[in-house]
């Protein structure tokens, strides 16, 4: 199975030259955030595949202008062909916003989500717009990562922990995929990526 990921910066190879055949073969579209609306309602205009996505903590738009064609995920997991994707949006609090939280509040949100993983008996992909507290985060105080989704990994050990939020430009030292304790490949997917998912792991 082959999952577009997208994240933090609209794509020209998918938007300013978009032909209809490059999402020819994609079975699956995700979002981690802080991307325009109008790109992701383009896309789906054109795609015959779910395009699911958690908001970023520059997209307090979608409160009134959600991406059209597309399913927010957040606080959710959505089972797509048997693949379970708990999405959990935002960034850590740095000044206002509506998708900002301290590292409190997400842990509230993760607490919420242990009897709907408890129910669907695990998770296969974390997707989220922040990465994990000290993997591949920034050290500034707006890119640092989540403590909470530590134990997310820890606990439920999903395939993929897939995020965005660290651009490419930020450091020379950005990291596309990573190995998390042999179970979890972490993905950021700044731009594009396209995950090619074993259909049996």
């Amino acid at each position: 199975m082959k999952i577009l990921i997208l994240s933090d910066v609209e794509s020209k190879y998918l938007w300013d030259y978009f032909e209809k055949e490059k999402l020819e073969g994609i079975d699956l579209i995700l979002s981690c955030g802080d991307l325009k609306p109008q790109y992701l309602s383009f896309l789906a205009s054109f795609s015959k595949v779910p395009i699911l996505y958690v908001r970023g903590n520059h997209d307090d738009c979608y409160k009134d202008s959600p991406p059209e064609g597309c399913i927010c995920i957040e606080d959710k997991i959505y089972v797509h062909k048997g693949i379970r994707i708990m999405g959990l949006g935002g960034s850590i609090r740095y000044k206002n916003g509506d998708n900002q939280y301290t590292e409190s509040q997400m842990k509230k949100r993760v607490a919420k989500m242990w009897p709907k993983i408890k129910m669907k008996k695990g998770i296969d992909i974390l997707l989220t717009h922040s990465p994990a507290a000290g993997i591949c985060d920034g050290q500034d105080n707006c890119h640092k990562g989540f403590e909470v989704f530590i134990d997310i990994l820890e606990k439920y050990k999903p395939k993929y922990f897939i995020h965005g939020h660290v651009h490419k430009n930020y450091a020379r030292d950005f990291v596309r995929e990573q190995k998390y304790n042999e179970d979890t490949v972490i993905i950021n997917g700044y731009d594009r990526y396209i995950l090619d998912y074993p259909e049996e792991l």
